[in-house]
Protein backbone atom coordinates (compact mmCIF):
# COMPACT_ATOMS: atom_id res chain seq x y z
CA UNK A 1 0.00 0.00 0.00
CA UNK A 2 2.79 2.30 1.08
CA UNK A 3 4.32 2.18 -2.53
CA UNK A 4 1.22 3.87 -3.66
CA UNK A 5 1.41 7.01 -1.76
CA UNK A 6 3.60 8.63 -4.14
CA UNK A 7 1.09 7.79 -7.44
CA UNK A 8 -2.04 9.05 -5.23
CA UNK A 9 -0.27 12.06 -4.15
CA UNK A 10 0.78 12.78 -7.60
CA UNK A 11 -2.97 12.24 -8.80
CA UNK A 12 -3.88 14.53 -5.89
CA UNK A 13 -2.15 17.44 -6.78
CA UNK A 14 -2.99 16.67 -10.29
CA UNK A 15 -6.60 17.22 -9.71
CA UNK A 16 -5.99 20.01 -7.03
CA UNK A 17 -4.58 21.58 -9.95
CA UNK A 18 -7.39 21.32 -12.18
CA UNK A 19 -9.85 22.18 -9.96
CA UNK A 20 -9.92 25.82 -11.37
CA UNK A 21 -10.27 24.33 -14.99
CA UNK A 22 -13.31 22.25 -14.44
CA UNK A 23 -14.88 25.20 -12.67
CA UNK A 24 -14.47 27.51 -15.67
CA UNK A 25 -15.94 25.04 -17.89
CA UNK A 26 -18.69 22.84 -16.35
CA UNK A 27 -21.90 22.56 -18.39
CA UNK A 28 -24.58 19.87 -18.12
CA UNK A 29 -26.89 18.42 -21.01
CA UNK A 30 -29.73 16.95 -19.94
CA UNK A 31 -32.39 16.28 -22.55
CA UNK A 32 -32.87 18.61 -25.31
CA UNK A 33 -31.70 21.16 -22.39
CA UNK A 34 -27.77 22.73 -22.47
CA UNK A 35 -26.75 24.30 -19.40
CA UNK A 36 -23.42 26.10 -19.09
CA UNK A 37 -21.55 27.88 -16.57
CA UNK A 38 -23.20 28.11 -13.64
CA UNK A 39 -21.98 30.82 -11.47
CA UNK A 40 -22.41 32.57 -8.14
CA UNK A 41 -20.46 36.30 -7.08
CA UNK A 42 -18.98 36.37 -3.84
CA UNK A 43 -21.04 38.37 -1.06
CA UNK A 44 -19.65 39.89 1.94
CA UNK A 45 -20.38 38.06 5.48
CA UNK A 46 -23.71 38.98 6.87
CA UNK A 47 -25.31 39.66 3.54
CA UNK A 48 -28.89 37.67 3.11
CA UNK A 49 -29.07 38.07 -0.60
CA UNK A 50 -27.03 36.54 -3.87
CA UNK A 51 -27.05 36.09 -7.11
CA UNK A 52 -26.54 33.33 -9.48
CA UNK A 53 -25.64 32.77 -13.41
CA UNK A 54 -25.98 30.56 -15.76
CA UNK A 55 -26.93 29.94 -19.40
CA UNK A 56 -29.85 27.67 -20.82
CA UNK A 57 -29.85 27.16 -24.89
CA UNK A 58 -32.94 24.49 -26.35
CA UNK A 59 -31.19 22.83 -28.46
CA UNK A 60 -34.54 20.71 -29.74
CA UNK A 61 -37.99 22.30 -31.49
CA UNK A 62 -39.85 23.35 -27.87
CA UNK A 63 -39.91 25.83 -25.98
CA UNK A 64 -38.53 25.15 -22.12
CA UNK A 65 -40.18 27.48 -19.39
CA UNK A 66 -38.23 27.74 -15.94
CA UNK A 67 -40.92 27.96 -13.04
CA UNK A 68 -38.66 27.82 -10.15
CA UNK A 69 -35.25 26.56 -8.69
CA UNK A 70 -34.17 25.58 -5.29
CA UNK A 71 -30.75 24.93 -3.53
CA UNK A 72 -29.26 24.55 0.31
CA UNK A 73 -27.60 27.63 -0.07
CA UNK A 74 -30.70 29.64 0.46
CA UNK A 75 -33.70 29.51 1.47
CA UNK A 76 -35.60 30.77 -1.43
CA UNK A 77 -34.46 31.05 -5.15
CA UNK A 78 -36.36 33.53 -7.23
CA UNK A 79 -36.04 34.31 -11.02
CA UNK A 80 -35.08 37.99 -11.01
CA UNK A 81 -35.10 40.42 -14.30
CA UNK A 82 -32.79 43.94 -13.61
CA UNK A 83 -33.23 46.88 -15.34
CA UNK A 84 -30.99 50.16 -15.17
CA UNK A 85 -33.52 53.34 -16.25
CA UNK A 86 -32.23 56.98 -15.61
CA UNK A 87 -29.49 56.00 -13.89
CA UNK A 88 -31.81 53.45 -11.32
CA UNK A 89 -31.55 49.71 -10.87
CA UNK A 90 -34.97 47.81 -10.57
CA UNK A 91 -35.15 44.62 -9.55
CA UNK A 92 -38.12 42.64 -9.67
CA UNK A 93 -39.12 38.65 -9.27
CA UNK A 94 -40.84 36.92 -12.72
CA UNK A 95 -42.67 34.38 -12.43
CA UNK A 96 -41.24 32.29 -15.28
CA UNK A 97 -38.80 32.85 -17.82
CA UNK A 98 -39.52 31.17 -21.36
CA UNK A 99 -36.12 29.71 -23.23
CA UNK A 100 -36.93 29.34 -26.97
CA UNK A 101 -34.39 27.35 -29.52
CA UNK A 102 -33.44 30.68 -30.92
CA UNK A 103 -32.39 32.77 -28.60
CA UNK A 104 -30.81 31.14 -25.47
CA UNK A 105 -30.60 33.02 -21.54
CA UNK A 106 -27.38 34.02 -20.93
CA UNK A 107 -27.53 35.61 -17.36
CA UNK A 108 -24.91 37.63 -16.54
CA UNK A 109 -24.18 40.19 -13.68
CA UNK A 110 -25.13 43.45 -14.59
CA UNK A 111 -28.02 43.14 -15.71
CA UNK A 112 -31.19 41.18 -17.18
CA UNK A 113 -32.39 38.41 -15.75
CA UNK A 114 -30.74 35.74 -12.88
CA UNK A 115 -31.39 33.84 -9.99
CA UNK A 116 -31.93 35.29 -6.26
CA UNK A 117 -30.57 33.62 -3.98
CA UNK A 118 -32.82 34.96 -1.06
CA UNK A 119 -32.11 34.17 2.99
CA UNK A 120 -28.71 33.02 2.28
CA UNK A 121 -27.43 30.22 4.99
CA UNK A 122 -23.86 31.42 4.87
CA UNK A 123 -21.32 34.04 2.95
CA UNK A 124 -20.69 32.64 -0.79
CA UNK A 125 -16.89 32.78 -0.83
CA UNK A 126 -14.60 32.74 -3.76
CA UNK A 127 -14.10 28.75 -5.04
CA UNK A 128 -16.91 27.63 -3.11
CA UNK A 129 -19.32 25.83 -5.08
CA UNK A 130 -23.18 24.22 -4.19
CA UNK A 131 -25.86 22.60 -6.12
CA UNK A 132 -28.78 24.13 -7.41
CA UNK A 133 -32.19 22.48 -8.59
CA UNK A 134 -33.77 23.91 -11.98
CA UNK A 135 -37.37 23.48 -12.03
CA UNK A 136 -38.77 23.56 -15.67
CA UNK A 137 -42.47 23.52 -16.89
CA UNK A 138 -43.08 20.47 -18.38
CA UNK A 139 -39.24 19.28 -18.34
CA UNK A 140 -39.17 18.51 -15.03
CA UNK A 141 -36.00 19.41 -12.55
CA UNK A 142 -32.37 19.82 -13.54
CA UNK A 143 -29.40 20.07 -10.47
CA UNK A 144 -26.42 21.98 -11.64
CA UNK A 145 -23.36 22.75 -9.43
CA UNK A 146 -22.75 26.44 -9.13
CA UNK A 147 -19.53 27.92 -8.50
CA UNK A 148 -18.53 31.09 -6.85
CA UNK A 149 -16.40 33.14 -8.80
CA UNK A 150 -15.25 36.95 -9.43
CA UNK A 151 -18.24 38.15 -11.76
CA UNK A 152 -15.71 39.46 -14.43
CA UNK A 153 -14.08 35.90 -14.16
CA UNK A 154 -17.48 33.78 -14.57
CA UNK A 155 -18.98 36.10 -16.92
CA UNK A 156 -15.60 35.49 -19.39
CA UNK A 157 -15.71 31.60 -18.44
CA UNK A 158 -19.48 31.41 -19.07
CA UNK A 159 -18.53 33.37 -22.91
CA UNK A 160 -15.94 31.05 -23.58
CA UNK A 161 -19.10 27.93 -23.83
CA UNK A 162 -20.52 29.60 -26.74
CA UNK A 163 -17.53 28.28 -29.66
CA UNK A 164 -19.89 24.45 -28.63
Amino acid sequence: MTRHLPRLAAAGLLAAGLLPTLAAAHEQQAEDLRIAHPFATPTPPGAMTGGAYLDIEVTGDRPAVLVGARSPASDVVEIHHMTMTDGTMRMRPVPELRITPDAPVRMRPGGGHHLMLIDLRGPLAEGDHFPLTLEFAERGEVEVEVWVQDAAEGSAAADGHHGH
